[in-house]
Order: C-alpha cells, then sequence, then structure tokens
C-alpha cells in the first residue's frame, strides 16, 4: 500500500528536506512529552474528570508543526488531499464543526465503550476530517493514544509505544483506517480493524515493558 502523505495549499515555514526531517523527529520527541504530560493530568484525578476538547487536538498538533508549518495549531483554511488514499476529506468549513462532534461522540461514550474502540475512533476520525494543513497522522496518533490511556487510568510503561510501533511499518494502520473509511461510506462506525490493530500493539508494549523490567532487575 502506498504511502499516504497530505498536500494542501497552505505555506510551509521550511523546504529543505533534511531540515525538515530533522525538524519533525524533534517535534516528534516534543510530542510525546505533551502527550504524556496531559495524561498525567487526568489519570488518577478524580477532581479532573476527562473530556476530549479540540484544544487537545490543536496544542497535539501545533507541537508536530512548530517551526515547520505557519498555521501549526490551527485549523485549515483550504482544501486538502491526502495522496495514497480515496478519502477525500470535507471542505474546510466543515471542519471545526466535524472536530467538536469527533469530541462529542468521545465524550458521550466514555462511560460505555472501551479503551480500545475510543482511541480507534480518535484515530480515524482525525484522518477522516484530517482538520490541519500537516501532521494529521501524527496529531491523530498521539491524540488516540492519550485517549486510550486516560480511560485506562494508566501512563502506560514500555519504551516502544504504540505510536512508535505505528511509525516503524505503516502498512497496517493504513489498511485499517481504509476499512474504517469504506465502513463510514455505508453509514457505519466498524473499527474492527483499527481496535484489533492497536491491541496487538498495546499487547506488545506491554509484553517489551515487562522484558525491560526483568533486564533492569537482572542487571
Amino acid at each position: 500500500m502506498p504511502d499516504r502523505h497530505t498536500s494542501a495549499a497552505q505555506p510551509e515555514l521550511v523546504s529543505d528536506p533534511d531540515e525538515r526531517a530533522r525538524r519533525e523527529a524533534e517535534n516528534g520527541l516534543k510530542q510525546a512529552a505533551l502527550a504524556v504530560e496531559i495524561i498525567r493530568t487526568f489519570v488518577h484525578d478524580r477532581e479532573r474528570p476527562f473530556r476530549l476538547r479540540q484544544g487537545i487536538l490543536m496544542q497535539l498538533n501545533a507541537v508536530a508543526l512548530e517551526g515547520i508549518h505557519l498555521f501549526a495549531g490551527t485549523f485549515r483554511n483550504g482544501t486538502v488531499e491526502i495522496h495514497g488514499s480515496k478519502h477525500e476529506p470535507p471542505p474546510a468549513f466543515r471542519v471545526a464543526d466535524e472536530v467538536a462532534d469527533l469530541c462529542e461522540y468521545v465524550n458521550e461514550h466514555w462511560p460505555t465503550k472501551s479503551a480500545l474502540h475510543l482511541a480507534a475512533y480518535v484515530m480515524w476520525r482525525v484522518n477522516w476530517v484530517h482538520p490541519y494543513a500537516d501532521g494529521n497522522g501524527r496529531t491523530a496518533r498521539a491524540a488516540s493514544y492519550v485517549v486510550l490511556s486516560v480511560k485506562i487510568n494508566s501512563l502506560l510503561p514500555g519504551s516502544k509505544t504504540i505510536p512508535d510501533q505505528i511509525d516503524e511499518d505503516k502498512t497496517p494502520y493504513y489498511a485499517a483506517l481504509e476499512s474504517a473509511d469504506n465502513a463510514w461510506k455505508q453509514g457505519v462506525v466498524d473499527l474492527t480493524e483499527l481496535e484489533k490493530m492497536l491491541a496487538a500493539m498495546l499487547a506488545h508494549q506491554l509484553l517489551l515493558a515487562v522484558q525491560e523490567a526483568e533486564r533492569d532487575g537482572s542487571g
């Protein structure tokens, strides 16, 4: 499956590919740290119940695109195309409402849906809306991991997190997104493939965490 990437008629701050790659790597570390900070804020804090807000998504996108894109952390104001996908994101005037609906779905279903379902929904729906000129996938994966962790009520151990695993091989991720897109064309929310993928990656992350702890203990 070809690599999915976004193109939009929006100004970028970095044109050199090597410099962009360096900045993206640095911003990736900052975004991961921000995700952990958000998770820590809500885990085990009964006085601060979690609600997914547009601000969380915007902060995660702003960090991912810091120094790279002029409109980091703001909704796109034009069309956007996902190369490598048949999906056509909604027009710009619908973006704010679509993101609000995304957050509302998560918040309304928070008491009744599983952590895997809610995380899969965020991962798929952010990609489906594509609310930003760039960094949508990175934002979707980070926000999904935040939702998964807070719903489980745990800062999940392990150095190879779910977003890290997806970065290593995006083929299953793209295929699962396409599966959800195809179901939605029929008016159905079916996240089966994404939930399976996340479940397997969560198990792998936790297994590696146990192995890391055992090595540290034996050392």
